[in-house]
C-alpha cells in the first residue's frame, strides 16, 4: 500500500500560484498512490494568497473520481458573503472505508498568540494487509502549549481506538445508529505536526504507554535508520522561508505495522507547495 501526505498550503506554490491540477500531478507522479492525505484545505478564502476561494475539497474530489473523499473541517465559520467558509484536512482513499471520525483537537486559550481550531481526520480503511486507521493532522504552529495539548489528545484516541478493536461492542442490526463497525488497531499517523525531529513534541508522540498499547514509531527511522529525516519545508518557497529547509512533516506507524514499513520518501523537486509530499510505502 503507498500513502502520500501533503501539506498543500491551499495549492499555492513556490511561485505564488494555486494550482490544484499540480498537487495532483505531482502526487502522482510521486506514486500511484492508494490513500492521499491533505492538510491546508479551503474553501471560501479568496482572501489567502494564490487562492481563488473556490471549494477545494469538492475539487479535489473530482480529480480523482476513484477515490473516496473524507473531508476534515476545522475552521467553520460565516462566508462574508454569504453561506459558510471551511478550512482543514482531506483523506482521499482508493480502498473502502469504514467509519470515519473528526476529532477536533484541543484549543487552550491563549490570549495575543495567533491559532485556528485544528482537526484530526481519521478514517478505518479495508486494505490487502487487512484493517488500517490512518489518521492525518496539522497541528499548532505558534503555540507550543496547544501544540503540546493536541499531542496529548493524539495519544488518547489512539490507545482508545486500539482497545476499541480489540473486542465487538454490543450493537443493532446492521443498519441501525449502534451497529458495529470495526476500528482498525494498526494506525498510521501522519501530516504537518509543526515540530522538529528532535522536539520534545515528537518525542512524546513516540513514547510508550503503560497499557501496552502498541506505541507510534517513525516510519522515516524504519526505513533509514540512523539516517536524519529528509527536510520537507522550505526547499524552494524562500519567499516564506528563507533559511535553511528543515521537517515539520511526518510519518507515524504503530509498532505493530512497524514491520510492513518498506519506504519513505519525500519528494525534494515538487515545488507546489511550501511543503513536499512524503510517501509510505507498506509492504
Amino acid at each position: 500500500m503507498e500513502l502520500v501526505t501533503w501539506n498543500i498550503q491551499w495549492g499555492r506554490g513556490a511561485d505564488g500560484r494555486g494550482d490544484l491540477d499540480r498537487i495532483v500531478a505531482h502526487a502522482r507522479r510521486l506514486a500511484d498512490f492508494d490513500v492521499l492525505c491533505l492538510q491546508e484545505v479551503s474553501r471560501g478564502y479568496p482572501e489567502l494568497p494564490g487562492c481563488d476561494g473556490g471549494d477545494q475539497f469538492q475539487a479535489l474530489a473530482a480529480r480523482l473520481p476513484g477515490y473516496t473523499a473524507i473531508e476534515g473541517v476545522a475552521t467553520d465559520t460565516p462566508h462574508p458573503a454569504g453561506g459558510r467558509r471551511a478550512f482543514g484536512n482531506m483523506i482521499l482513499s482508493r480502498h473502502p472505508v469504514l467509519q470515519v471520525f473528526r476529532h477536533l483537537l484541543p484549543w487552550p486559550a491563549e490570549p495575543g498568540v495567533p491559532s485556528m481550531q485544528r482537526v484530526a481526520v481519521e478514517a478505518t480503511l479495508d486494505t490487502p494487509l487487512g484493517l488500517l486507521r490512518v489518521t492525518t493532522t496539522h497541528l499548532a504552529y505558534y503555540s507550543a502549549r496547544q501544540r503540546a495539548a493536541q499531542v496529548e489528545r493524539l495519544r488518547e484516541l489512539h490507545q482508545e481506538a486500539v482497545a476499541q478493536a480489540a473486542g465487538v461492542r454490543p450493537g443493532e442490526p446492521a443498519e441501525g445508529a449502534f451497529a458495529y463497525l470495526p476500528r482498525g488497531g494498526p494506525a498510521i499517523l501522519c501530516g504537518d505536526f509543526n515540530c522538529l525531529p528532535d522536539s520534545a513534541d515528537r518525542a512524546r508522540l513516540l513514547a510508550p504507554f503503560d497499557d501496552g498499547t502498541p506505541p507510534y514509531r517513525d516510519a522515516w527511522q524504519r526505513a533509514h535508520p540512523g539516517q536524519p529525516h529528509a527536510p520537507t519545508v522550505g526547499l524552494h518557497d524562500k519567499a516564506q522561508w528563507p533559511g535553511e529547509p528543515f521537517t515539520f512533516d511526518f510519518v507515524l506507524v504503530s509498532a505493530d505495522l512497524a514491520p510492513r514499513v518498506s519506504d519513505v520518501r519525500v519528494d525534494a523537486a515538487s515545488d507546489g507547495s511550501d511543503h513536499q509530499p512524503v510517501l509510505l510505502v507498506l509492504g
